[in-house]
């Protein structure tokens, strides 16, 4: 082992990462035999071998696995190594790798901006997806921070909130209940309603606050993304829950109307996270900081909010 590259170890990582020699050559710019060729020496220098091809598909040995979880332990200290570096020589450099809840897709691209021309050296990636599949990242700990809509209780990490994030109730703007003034929970639960998948943080929030009144919501269609949920909002279909930090362009072009109902909004907090005893790197403390200023940054789209009549 003591003889193997850097780079043996780096292909053996793309590939052990994205399950295929043939699209960790594209992301090397490698070609498939040289790829080949490197992990044949790895594979000779640990003297085990470490991928099993079944059918089409390539798995990673017991050994494979040991090695790949030891390849992320090595390029995570070399990359906190060269962030260390920087930042001796007065820079803010490095990656920073987010993972964000769907609905945080609507603000988080904004704070990476700013945060970027404030650090151009910083290079970022984004992952958007929901909350299951932030969890199992966040429990493999394959990403810098995380933002989500609640706490993960589910996985052991470091959890604070950051941000407000009021939950209102979307009507379409022509909806018999647009210009009415304290609607009923009980009202609101006789209307067909329009929701997320099991396991959201919204779905999971509203669904708190009717069964605590002893309601059940008229689940009429379940949907995978806040943009279909808002278009069949719009359509006519049903009303729904959801963040104000969605509303975007579609509550001033006048397509939808915010309900006043009782016990609405739902006051609730955008959290980021990170696993217990993480040591985390000095752009991610970096960006911690710079998430501790969000409402000041995001306070244009707080003011868009405020500015929607119901």
């Amino acid at each position: 082992m003591r003889h193997s590259t850097l780079r043996q170890l780096e292909v053996f990582e793309t590939i052990a990462r994205l399950g295929s020699f043939t699209r960790a050559a594209e992301e090397l710019f490698l070609t498939q035999p040289t790829v080949s060729m490197q992990i044949k020496k790895l594979t000779d220098a640990v003297g085990l071998t470490l991928f099993e091809q079944v059918g089409k598909k390539i798995y990673l040995t017991d050994a494979g696995r040991a090695l790949h979880q030891t390849c992320r332990d090595i390029f995570e200290h070399l990359a906190r190594f060269e962030m260390v570096a920087a930042d001796m020589k007065g820079l803010k450099a490095g990656k920073l790798r987010l993972a964000v809840v769907t609905t945080a897709k609507y603000f988080a691209p904004r704070l990476l901006g700013m945060f970027c021309q404030q650090y151009p050296g910083v290079e970022v990636s984004l992952k958007v997806a929901n909350r299951e599949c932030l969890l199992e990242r966040l429990a493999d700990n394959q990403d810098d921070l995380y933002i989500l809509g609640q706490p993960p209780e589910e996985v052991d990490a470091v959890a604070q909130a950051f941000l407000e994030n009021p939950l209102v109730v979307l009507a379409p703007i022509n909806h018999p209940l647009a210009n009415k003034k304290r609607i009923s929970l009980k009202r609101i639960a006789e209307e067909p309603f329009l929701s997320r998948e099991p396991g959201s943080g919204t779905r999971i929030a509203t669904e708190r606050i009717f069964s605590e009144q002893g309601l059940k919501l008229k689940i009429r269609m379940e949907l995978g993304s806040n943009e279909a949920i808002k278009q069949t909002i719009i359509g006519g279909l049903g009303i729904s829950v959801l963040s104000h930090h969605t509303l975007g362009l579609d509550a001033s072009m006048g397509q939808l109307a915010v309900l006043d109902v009782e016990g609405f909004p739902i006051h609730r907090h955008w959290y980021y996270a990170y696993p217990s005893g993480k040591q985390l790197s000095i752009v991610a403390q970096a960006f911690l900081g710079y998430l501790q200023q969000a409402p000041r940054f995001l306070v244009e789209g707080s003011s868009q909010y405020a500015n929607i009549s119901h």
